[in-house]
C-alpha cells in the first residue's frame, strides 16, 4: 500500500509542476526574430529546472515537457513546435535531475545543483538553436537571415538560461526545506 500511496503523490506532483511550468511560460516578453519567427524571455525554464530538482529526471522531465507543450498548444505562434518543445523541455529537466541525483545526492548538494541547472539549460539551448538553424534552412531562408535568427534566439535563450539557473537553485533550496518539514520530500522524489 505504501508504494501505491507514493505513486499517487508522484503523479500529483508531476501534475502540479506541469501546471507551474505552463503558467510560468505565460510570463514573457516576446522578441521578434529575423525570419518572421518569434522568441521570448520567459520564466518557464525556472520551473522546468525546479521540476528536475524536486521530481528527479523522469518525473521532472514529464512535468517540464507536458507543461511547456501545453503552453505551445494554446499559443498559435508555437503550436507547430509543441512536439519538439515536449522533448527539449523534458531533456532540460531530465539532465538537471540526472546530474542533481548523481551518486545518490537526491538533489542535496548545492554546488552540484548549480552545475545540474547549468547542464540542463545548456542542453536545452543547444537543442533549441539546432532546431532553429535547421528550420531556417528547410524553409529556404538566406543563410544571413538564418544566422541572424539563430543569434537572436541564442541571446534570448542565454538570458532565459541565466535567469533559470540563478533563480531555480536557491528556490529549490527553499522548496526542498519546506518539503522535508512537511514530510513530502520522500513521497515526491524518485526512490
Amino acid at each position: 500500500m505504501e508504494n501505491s500511496s507514493k505513486s499517487v503523490y508522484r503523479v500529483a506532483a508531476v501534475g502540479v509542476f506541469a501546471a507551474l511550468v505552463f503558467v510560468s511560460n505565460m510570463v514573457s516578453i516576446p522578441i521578434p526574430v529575423a525570419i518572421g519567427d518569434v522568441s521570448r524571455i520567459h520564466l518557464g525554464n525556472i520551473f522546468c529546472l525546479l521540476s528536475g530538482f524536486v521530481l528527479g529526471p523522469v518525473g521532472g522531465g514529464l512535468a517540464a515537457g507536458i507543461g511547456s507543450a501545453l503552453y505551445d498548444v494554446t499559443n498559435p505562434a508555437y503550436i507547430a513546435s509543441a512536439p519538439f518543445t515536449f522533448v527539449f523541455k523534458f531533456l532540460l529537466a531530465a539532465v538537471c535531475g540526472w546530474v542533481a541525483y548523481a551518486r545518490h545526492n537526491q538533489g542535496a548538494n548545492h554546488k552540484l545543483n548549480i552545475f545540474a541547472a547549468a547542464a540542463g539549460s545548456v542542453t536545452y539551448i543547444a537543442l533549441y538553436l539546432g532546431k532553429a538553424f535547421v528550420e531556417g534552412l528547410l524553409i529556404g531562408s538566406e543563410m544571413g537571415a538564418v544566422l541572424t535568427a539563430v543569434a537572436t534566439k541564442a541571446a534570448t535563450s542565454g538570458i532565459n538560461g541565466a535567469i533559470a539557473v540563478t533563480v531555480s537553485v536557491p528556490l529549490y533550496a527553499v522548496v526542498r526545506t519546506a518539503l522535508k518539514k512537511s514530510r513530502l520530500l520522500d513521497k515526491v522524489q524518485r526512490g
